[in-house]
């Protein structure tokens, strides 16, 4: 339609001139391309009309309007940008100015309602103003009548070129026949509509259009017939209505030709198809089950997508779980390994503290001291305790005072806020008080105006009187003045200044009276009648002026009491005034006291932080104070063993205690410092580890002080008595400790827990000041922000109001009310803009999305189609079969495109041939246009009579130009229509080439795999040769027979004839796209001609036609290609049946499992194809989606463009000088016309005189050869013109079909833009369910982690608890070992104490054997006491120990009850601690929020802050806008001028239009008969040949007469048609007055209606305002909330609005920029739309390969990632083997480290049986000693007996002796034979040296031979331990004897597995143990006997006495070793059990 149209408007150009015919086609093209998109988005959208962008979809009824203008109702009308949308009734105001209601005055308010005694100024000033409102409505409407007379005059102009164009083409028919033509196209018409209706199956598509034509044929139908007639029908029709008719027909017409080339197009596509189906029977039902094939690829493609989805997201969750898993079992294998070390430390030290355990006996001072320093300790700690809960109530009362103050700071917080809301109250009370004192002093303003212009007027009245008196006597006219002067004195008032000047004037008339009479008395002689009259005139003049000075003193009263109350309210407002500003200071006070408030809370926060502090500081303290108390009670217990097996349970509890106070505190501020926490701890166990050392050395040293109190038991034994008193005492205390320790506990428990709640309320109080000191410190700022802004927006309120005072002394006359809803409106439209943005930018945002989620998917696709071309290649055996039919196809293939060609070069040299004939038509064109050159110079001079040709031929010519113009530009734009097609065609070959080409190389692979199959098959073709023989004969046969048993094979078959179909048809397409190629290079020659050669019209016409004949010609041969393909297909089919049935025949069993194999292979093949040709076709359908959406906004932009001309049209066209020269051009085409109809009449005239002429010469003479010839030249001509115009007339049919495909085109657009928008729904509808698929997978994978990290938590406190058991286990085995050896030791302590007792007083007898005898009885008699007292120790010592183990029973029980109290101590701990993470969550949150809450207030602080900006800009803008809508109202008055003005003139140009539609009328009627009279001649000259020119001449004159008639005729019709038009114009212009009489007086009882209620709605609302204050109140707080967000709302979207502005204004810019360029641009783009277009092919083609290659680096690419996933794959499974082995490691060590604790535990057990062969060894040694003792008493007896006698071997040793001695130590044996004899020490030194005087051997002959009959008693005596007689000979002997028999080698140990009757113990613990069981041996040695295996053998016994472990220091000095000078002996055994004296015997007896 817009080709056609702007087709006829480029003619129509020509015809009417260059200039204005441009213009012309340029508008009529713009409005036919508008409403033809209008209308093709009707077509296209059902319903909802499309409008280009910029415009807005409009309700049924409304029109369309350019881009800017609004939405208009039913009825208004357009307005121009800018304006706004009124109601019915208002008037249209330039923008700026605003909408008054209709009848609303515009008065000041003081004048509103007219007082009664106002001056008649006044009323005139009123009436005059009401006037001017009257006249400014008239201008208005006069403007909308002007506005509506260029529409009309636009349309009526636009009708009457459409009318003339279709006179110029339609001038040769008659109006009768062009009526039965229009009745046959209708009824043509209504038989299409009925198709339609019929068959919606076949048009499913053009179903609305031709619903629409068919109503408006019926619509056009329901007209009377008569319409149709024009001018020669009834004259009732007018002109518009004609044009109308011819309109309707047109567009009937073109519907008509559209819907016949539909059901062309519709016939030939039923033909192919049942040709078709002909050839193929059963083809419907194969593209049914193609197309059911195609659905379920497709839903298969999208499972198969949507399982690889799955795929992807369940690897990516495993890969997750396996890092996870991974780092948990690292996680775990390192805390595996932290608790085995850990153990094996425990194990360690407690080996340690086991060995280090010392077995002694209790030392009784010892216990006194730890029993003291344990009181003090146990003081020490109630002392402690007391402060702790002082601490505690010193912090709870601090914490009710921090509560009370935190109350109170919200209190104040309360007050604030109240404050707050009052400020704000009195904030908006005082800016009302402001309006209304405004208003007052707009009053103030207007009466001081007002007393100002009485003043003046004052002024002149007491001139006029002045002047009045001294006129007063001489003339009687100034009682006229006198009333003028009385009229004026109404109109003055008011003033005091009056007053006092009427007083005067008073006076002066009285004292003038007194004159006046006195000159009456004087002059009564001369002139008494007149002095009287001018008395009586004088006094009534008094009089009124009385009057008048009373009303005058009346008004000035009421205006002083007015000026009163103006000045009360005045001051009123200056008092509230000061009263705000001293509450503003009061304000500003209090806010000042309020930041005090805060800075003394900040003060005393800081205060309560530091005592804080100090509390946390003084609670470490006592933690340090605690961890001293435990190394302290450390200490006891080592000391103490007693005591430690009654408090060890409180020292374990007590750092449980401090443990989880640490881990607590820990948890609170760092969980990271577990780790420095742990190593602590084993520090602790290090430090434990030295004490232990420590307490090993201790203990050595008090084994000495042990030995030094042996000594000391003589000293002692009388404290004795006290000791047992005093044990007696311990054992109380020891109780009373017991119940203070447990109490202790108790309250170190209760203390914990307080501790741990006051930490935790501490804290919490901490975090909720902070909190609270946050909140405080925010709402200081937002105090202070709110501060300041009240003090800015004071001053700019202060500023604005004086703004405002100013604005309202200007603008009094603007009505707020208005201004609101504009203001209102406008920020709508910014609302709903803003909305659409967001909007718009969602959608693009999902595009975006879209986009990246269509793109994961087919990177997704990508990657299974990789997977599915390795099934494909894996599974492409079944190919071998296409081989044959591949080669076949090849060759057709090879033959058609041999044909193609051959075919395309005959078109190219028909080209040529062609291109050689449109040269000689261009020259024969030149020469034509010569020759019409030369006949229009000859036209414009006076014509011969002798060329009546030449006319003829130059009209015929001249109109068939015009029409071959209008069919060139028709054709040219169907040339572009082709080319668009062939372009598509181009892009469909190149796609069906690659598909080709991959079919090739699918083809190729299948042969090279049909060749390898078949050298298998081979070996089975040779065995069976014979059968398939045989079954060749029977194939006819076996092929009618063949039924539902091969079903297999037939499905097979007919997935080879699907391919083969496919295939054939790709082919068809082939060949098709070949042709389109000859085609587009055709065209593409044809064009360039066109562009460079415009001037050659009709030879590019009969080019055109060929290759439209051409292009059938290749059409049909293209049907008859297609059918021979058809052929072909059946062909091949039944070759393949007849294969299938060969070889179905030939192989049984093995080729039908083959054939079911190949057939699974075929679907599954047809599946992965299925699923690669959606994808394909998938992104094809997304580019030409993109491509399209580009398309749509590159049009949508050229629609902008278009419409901004149209806009700048419309704005030229509605300027005063734009219309003015639209009418003077309307008026200058219209005179040209009727110039130009004015030549063709007078040319038909002339043309008529020389055919009469002629007929008239040929009559009169006799050769009539001549005229033969001009007539047949003449038929020629005719004939010609006939043929053109058929010509012409199927040029237009094709076009119509042309523009119904593309009409088709658009259709199935639209219907696949639906579909694209639905799958865009669904697809952000799969993106919003993947959404909260990834939303829900990282909750579930949070929660995973949360459960891991509690699970790794839990680990952790089970470890903690393991060792805790550990730990409490080794405890309780020590403990029990202390119980035990507690149990034992006093009996040990017995015989210990008793043993060396015995030892130590043996010597002591043997000192004087004489003297000491009664000593010796003494000692007997003391220790018998003895014995008895120790055996009564020994019965109080198992009492205690009965006791003992009754407490060790109860402490076991108590263990039990502490066990037990630990389990819930632990589950406290953890509901604490879980507790303490849930709050440490809450907080993290909270403390979220509030920094959240802190962004959004900063954001919005900056917003209002942006706002404010904004409402100031708004304000300075409605100052500019106040400023504009002045300079419009000026403007406004000029226009009304102009419009006066433009009404003159428009009335003058309708006569003027009038006349010339006339004299148009006219001259048709002339033109009308002129063309009848050259019928006429016409047929006279056809019937000259017969003779009768008789009848001519007869004709003629009747035919002169009646078109004499018909001028009269026509004459008279067109004055009645003056007339009547009018007689029209009067009654409308009377029936407008009347209508707008009547609404001015429905306006007037509105507006009087609208007062009324506003009285009374104003009365109302100030009682419910007062009324309503306090509920305003909460709603104003309530609305402060929602204007913040508005605030927010608004200012983005201002901000959105400005930007939208600026970027229109700048778009519109570059369009109009764009327009100018692409004028310029449109050839350019022409010749490289051709370059690109190859460009295109060729990047096609390099996009195929990039594709290609891009797709074998994918497979590279996916091929290295999957390797590299297999060896990743590989890594973690040797890790994961690597793992477990680990984990199986650390399962062994723990399986040991279980068994070393099974071990430990039977080492216990042994220790108890070696405890119990222990206390059998002690009975023994008990027994032993008995037995001891009563050898001593022998020896006693014994020694009593031999006392005084020697021995005789000893004096034979001893003598022997001295001479074996060297000489220097003989001396030493002469004094121990002394001693020996009994002699004192001083005797032998004497007789030493006088041996050494004169010679020892004198004197030992003397000495022997002197003493030798002497008998002296042999007994050897012992002396004591006072004699020093370290270096004797006897003690040297038995060092000697000591040395010599102690062997090399130590003591040899006996071997562990000598002590391994139960278990082994474990290898770390076997050294420890040995070691403690070595040492218990040698403990043990002193009272064992054989039967000790610990004990070595006695040849090896080191010590000859079986003293206790201590040193040799005491005891006798024959014990001491001997030296080293002596010689050696051969090492002698001695028993345990020997005395010294048996062991001299011994060696005296050797």
């Amino acid at each position: 339609m817009s080709s056609w149209l702007g087709g006829l408007g480029s003619g129509l150009g020509q015809s009417l001139g260059q200039v204005g015919g441009s213009l012309s086609s340029f508008t009529g093209q713009i409005s036919t391309f508008t409403k033809d998109m209008l209308l093709e988005g009707v077509e296209e959208v059902g319903g909802s009309q499309v409008l280009p962008s910029g415009s807005q979809v409009l309700p049924s009824g409304s029109q369309v309007m350019p881009s800017g203008s609004q939405v208009l109702p039913s009825g208004s009308q357009v307005l121009p940008s800018g304006s706004q949308v009124l109601p019915s009734g208002s008037q249209v105001l330039p923008s700026g100015s605003q909408v008054l209601p209709s009848g609303s005055q515009m008065l000041p308010r003081s004048c509103r309602f007219p007082i009664p005694g106002w001056p008649k100024s006044r009323l005139r000033l009123l009436h005059r103003k009401s006037e001017y409102d009257r006249l400014r409505k008239l201008h208005a409407e006069l403007e909308e009548k002007l506005e509506a007379s260029e529409i009309q005059i636009k349309g009526q102009s636009a009708e009457y070129r459409t009318l003339l164009q279709q006179k110029d083409v339609r001038g040769d028919q008659s109006p009768e026949a062009r009526q039965s033509g229009l009745q046959e196209e209708v009824q043509k018409l209504q038989r299409s509509a009925q198709s339609a209706s019929v068959g919606p199956a076949l048009l499913p598509v053009t179903t609305t259009s031709s619903t629409t034509t068919s109503s408006s044929a019926s619509s056009f139908l329901s007209r009377p017939s008569g319409s149709h007639q024009g001018f020669h029908g009834g004259d009732d029709m007018d002109l518009s209505d004609v044009i109308w008719s011819q309109q309707e027909i047109n567009r009937l017409s073109t519907e008509v030709t559209r819907l016949e080339a539909e059901a062309a197009h519709w016939r030939r596509m039923s033909q192919t198809s049942t040709a078709a189906g002909a050839g193929n029977g059963d083809q419907g039902e194969i593209l049914k089950l193609q197309r059911t094939i195609k659905d379920l690829r497709e839903e298969m493609s999208r499972e198969v997508d949507e399982h690889q989805h799955e795929l992807a997201a369940l690897q990516d969750v495993q890969r997750q779980k396996m890092a996870d898993i991974a780092r948990r079992h690292r996680d775990e294998l390192a805390e595996y390994e932290e608790r085995i070390e850990e153990l094996e430390e425990q194990i360690h030290s407690g080996g340690g503290q086991a060995s280090s355990a010392p077995s002694d006996s209790s030392k009784l001072p010892e216990l006194q001291k730890t029993v003291s320093s344990l009181q003090e300790a146990a003081d020490q700690r109630e002392k402690q305790l007391a402060e702790l809960s002082a601490r505690l109530e010193e912090a709870q009362r601090r914490q009710a005072e921090l509560q009370l103050e935190k109350d109170d700071a919200q209190e104040e917080n309360a007050g604030l806020l109240q404050n707050y809301t009052r400020l704000q109250a009195s904030v908006t009370e005082l800016q009302t008080r402001v309006q209304e004192q405004e208003g007052k002093a707009l009053q103030k303003a207007q009466l001081d105006h007002e007393i100002q212009a009485l003043r003046a007027n004052l002024a002149a009245s007491e001139k006029e009187i002045e002047r009045l008196k001294s006129l007063s006597e001489a003339e009687p006219k100034e009682e006229v003045e006198h009333a003028d002067i009385l009229e004026l004195n109404t109109i003055i008032g008011t003033l005091r200044q009056e007053k006092e000047v009427l007083e005067q004037e008073k006076l002066d008339l009285q004292e003038r009276l007194k004159m006046a009479e006195e000159q009456t008395v004087s002059s009564d002689a001369a002139q008494p009648d007149e002095s009287v009259e001018l008395v009586e005139d004088l006094k009534t003049e008094l009089e009124r002026r009385e009057k008048t000075l009373r009303n005058f003193e009346e008004e000035r009263d009421t205006l002083m009491s007015e000026l009163e109350e103006l000045d009360q309210q005045n001051q009123e407002a200056t008092q509230h005034m000061i009263s705000m500003k001293e509450q503003l200071k009061e304000a500003e006070a209090a806010l000042t006291s309020l930041t005090a408030e805060l800075n003394t809370t900040k003060d005393k926060n800081m205060s309560l932080k530091q005592e804080l502090e100090t509390q946390k500081e003084k609670m470490s303290q006592s933690a340090f104070t605690l961890n001293e108390l435990h190394m302290g009670k450390q200490q006891l217990e080592g000391s103490a063993k007693e005591l430690r097996n009654k408090l060890g349970h409180a020292q374990e509890h007590n750092r449980e205690a401090r443990k989880e106070i640490t881990e607590l505190k820990k948890n609170l501020r760092e969980r990271e410092e577990e780790l420095s926490a742990a190593k602590a701890e084993l520090d602790r166990a290090g430090e434990g580890g030295t004490e232990a050392q420590g307490t090993t050395e201790k203990l050595a040293e008090k084994e000495r002080e042990v030995s030094d109190l042996r000594r000391e038991l003589d000293e002692m034994r009388s404290s004795q008595e006290k000791v047992k008193s005093e044990d007696y005492e311990l054992k109380m205390e020891n109780r009373r400790l017991k119940v203070e320790s447990e109490q202790a506990l108790g309250k170190g428990e209760e203390l914990t827990k307080q501790m741990k709640e006051s930490q935790a309320a501490l804290n919490r109080t901490v975090r909720e000041k902070e909190t609270r000191i946050e909140a405080l410190k925010l709402e200081k700022n937002q105090l202070e922000s709110e501060l300041r802004q009240a003090e800015s927006t004071l001053t700019e309120q202060s500023k604005q109001y004086q703004q405002t005072i100013e604005e309202l002394t200007r603008a009094r006359s603007m009505d707020a009310s208005a201004l609101q809803m504009e203001h209102e409106r406008a920020v709508k439209l910014n609302q709903e803009k803003d909305m659409e943005i967001a909007q718009l930018k969602r959608d693009m945002e999902q595009l975006a999305s879209d986009h990246r989620d269509t793109n994961e998917m087919l990177s997704i696709t990508v990657a299974g189609q990789k997977q599915l071309t390795d099934l494909l290649q894996e599974k492409d055996v079944f190919l071998e079969t296409l081989k044959q039919n591949a080669s076949d196809l090849q060759v057709e293939l090879e033959n058609s495109i041999a044909v193609v060609t051959k075919e395309a070069d005959a078109l190219r040299q028909a080209l040529d041939e062609k291109d050689k004939q449109l040269g000689g038509m261009k020259e024969e064109n030149s020469h034509l246009k010569e020759e019409i050159d030369r006949f229009r110079d000859q036209q414009s001079r006076p014509q011969s009579l002798a060329e009546p040709r030449t006319l003829d031929i130059i009209t015929e010519l001249e109109t068939e130009i015009t029409q071959l113009k209008s069919s060139r530009n028709g054709l040219e734009e169907e040339v572009q229509t082709l080319r668009r097609t062939m372009e598509e065609q181009q892009a469909s070959l190149l796609l069906s080439q690659q598909s080709l080409q991959a079919q090739q190389t699918e083809l190729e692979q299948a042969d090279a795999r049909h060749q390898q199959t078949t050298l298998n098959y081979d070996r089975l073709i040779h065995a069976r040769d014979e059968e398939i023989s045989r079954l060749q004969e029977t194939v006819d046969r076996l092929s009618e027979s063949r039924g539902p048993a091969d079903s297999p094979t037939l499905q097979g078959d007919i997935i080879l004839q699907e391919e083969k179909t496919q295939t054939l048809n790709q082919e068809n397409g082939n060949e098709k796209h070949d042709l389109s190629k000859v085609e587009i290079e055709k065209l593409v020659r044809g064009i360039k001609e066109k562009e460079t050669e415009i001037s050659q019209l009709n030879e590019k016409n009969l080019s055109l036609t060929k290759q439209l004949d051409q292009l059938v010609v290749s059409r049909d041969e293209v049907g008859k290609l297609s059918q021979m393909i058809l052929q072909k297909d059946l062909e091949i089919q039944a070759l393949h049946a007849r294969v299938s049935m060969g070889v179905g025949g030939g192989h049984s069993q093995d080729v039908m499992f083959l054939q079911q194999q190949l057939q699974a292979y075929a679907v599954e093949r047809e599946q992965v194809l299925a699923v690669l040709n959606e994808k394909t076709r998938e992104n094809s359908q997304l580019r030409s989606d993109y491509h399209r959406l580009m398309d749509i906004l590159a049009g949508k932009e050229a629609a902008l463009l278009k419409l901004q001309q149209e806009n700048q049209r419309l704005s030229n066209m509605s300027d005063p000088s734009g219309s003015q020269e639209m009418f003077k051009e309307t008026i200058q085409n219209l005179s040209r016309i009727i110039r130009e109809k004015d030549i063709e009449i007078d040319a038909l005239t002339q043309k008529c005189q020389t055919l009469v002429t002629v007929l008239q010469t040929s009559g009169g003479e006799s050769g009539a050869g001549s005229g033969g010839v001009s007539s047949n030249q003449f038929e020629e001509l005719l004939q010609e013109r006939d043929t053109l115009k058929q010509q012409v007339k199927k040029m237009e049919e094709w076009k119509q079909q042309v523009i119904t495909t593309v009409k088709n085109m658009q259709h199935e657009s639209a219907q696949l833009q639906e579909e694209l928008i639905k799958l865009q729904g669904q697809v952000s509808a799969d993106s919003d369910c993947s959404s909260k698929l990834t939303v829900d997978y990282t909750r579930l994978i949070q929660s995973y982690e949360l459960k891991e990290r509690r699970l790794g938590s839990l680990s952790q406190e089970l470890a903690q608890v393991q060792q805790t058991i550990t730990q409490l286990s080794t405890t309780k085995e020590v403990l029990m070992g202390k119980l035990d050896s507690v149990a034992h030791t006093p009996e040990g302590v017995v015989a210990q104490s008793s043993a060396p007792s015995l030892k130590a007083d043996a010597p002591s007898h043997d000192t004087s054997p004489t003297v000491n005898n009664e000593k010796l009885q003494e000692e007997l008699v003391r220790l018998q006491t003895q014995l008895a007292e120790r055996e009564n120790l020994i019965r109080t010592i198992q009492e205690n120990n009965q006791r003992l183990s009754n407490s060790a029973s109860a402490s076991e029980s108590e263990q039990r009850s502490h066990a037990e109290e630990i389990r819930q101590l632990r589950e406290r701990l953890d509901a604490l601690q879980r507790s303490v993470r849930e709050k440490d969550l809450l907080i993290k949150t909270k403390g979220d929020q509030l920094s959240h809450i802190s962004e959004a207030l900063r954001n919005r602080e900056n917003d209002n802050e942006v706002l404010k900006q904004a409402v100031t800009n708004l304000k300075e803008r409605a100052l500019i806008l106040e400023m504009d809508g002045k300079k419009l109202k000026e403007e406004n008055e000029l226009v009304a001028a102009r419009s006066r003005e433009k009404e003159s003139e428009f009335r003058a140009l309708q006569e003027t239009n009038m006349q010339v539609s006339l004299l148009l009328r006219e001259k048709e009627f002339e033109l009308s008969a002129v063309s009848e009279k050259a019928a006429t001649v016409e047929k006279m000259l056809k019937d000259k040949d017969q003779g009768k020119t008789g009848e001519l001449n007869q004709l003629l004159n009747e035919m002169k007469s009646m078109q004499e008639k018909a001028v009269m005729f026509q004459q008279e019709r067109d004055r009645v048609m003056m007339a009547l038009k009018q007689k029209q114009m009067e009654t409308t212009a009377v029936q407008t007055e009347l209508q707008h009489v009547r609404d001015k007086e429905q306006r007037l009882n509105l507006e009087l209606e609208r007062l009324r209620n506003h009285l009374l709605e104003i009365e109302d609302s100030y009682t419910r305002e007062a009324l309503a204050a306090e509920d305003r109140e909460t709603e104003l707080r309530r609305r402060v909330a929602q204007l913040d967000k508005k605030l927010a709302t608004s200012s983005s979207a201002v901000e959105n609005a400005s930007q939208q502005a600026s970027m229109q204004v700048e778009s519109l810019q570059e369009q109009l920029s764009g327009a100018v360029k692409q004028r310029d641009d449109a050839l350019a783009h022409l010749r490289t739309s051709q370059e690109q277009v190859n460009q295109y092919a060729v990047s096609l083609s390099n996009l195929q390969m990039v594709l290609e290659q891009f797709q074998q680096e994918e497979k590279a690419m996916y091929s290295a990632e999957l390797e590299r996933h297999k060896k990743e794959k590989e890594e973690w499974k040797r890790k994961a083997v690597r793992l477990e082995d680990q984990a199986s490691a650390l399962q062994i060590n723990l399986d040991e480290a279980n068994a070393a604790l099974d071990s430990a535990s039977r080492l216990t057990d042994q220790l108890d049986l070696k405890e119990e062969q222990l206390e059998e060894l002690k009975k023994q040694v008990d027994v032993r000693q008995e037995m001891l003792e009563e050898a001593q008493k022998k020896l006693m007896n014994l020694l009593n007996s031999t006392e005084g006698k020697i021995d005789k071997v000893l004096m034979h040793n001893l003598f022997l002796g001295y001479f074996h001695t060297p000489k220097t130590k003989r001396a030493d044996v002469l004094r121990l034979m002394g001693s020996v004899l009994g002699l004192s020490r001083e005797d032998v030194d004497k007789m030493l040296e006088e041996d050494n005087r004169h010679g020892v051997t004198g004197w030992v002959s003397s000495w022997l031979g002197g003493r030798g009959a002497q008998s002296v008693p042999n007994t050897p005596q012992r002396p004591t331990s006072g004699q020093g007689l370290n270096s004797s000979f006897s003690e040297m002997f038995v060092k000697f004897l000591e040395v010599e028999s102690t062997p090399s080698l130590p003591a040899p140990k006996l071997s562990v597995r000598d002590i391994k009757p139960l278990g082994a113990p474990p290898p770390r613990r076997t050294s420890s143990a040995a070691s403690s069981t070595a040492a218990g041996a040698a403990a043990a040695g002193k009272r064992a006997g054989d039967s000790n295996p610990f004990l070595a053998p006695r040849s090896a016994a080191v010590p000859l006495l079986g003293g206790s472990g201590s040193g040799s220091s005491g005891g006798h000095l024959l014990m001491k070793p001997i030296s080293d000078a002596l010689p050696t002996f051969t090492p002698v055994p001695v028993s345990a059990e020997a005395s010294g004296g048996a062991v001299l015997k011994d060696l005296l007896k050797q």
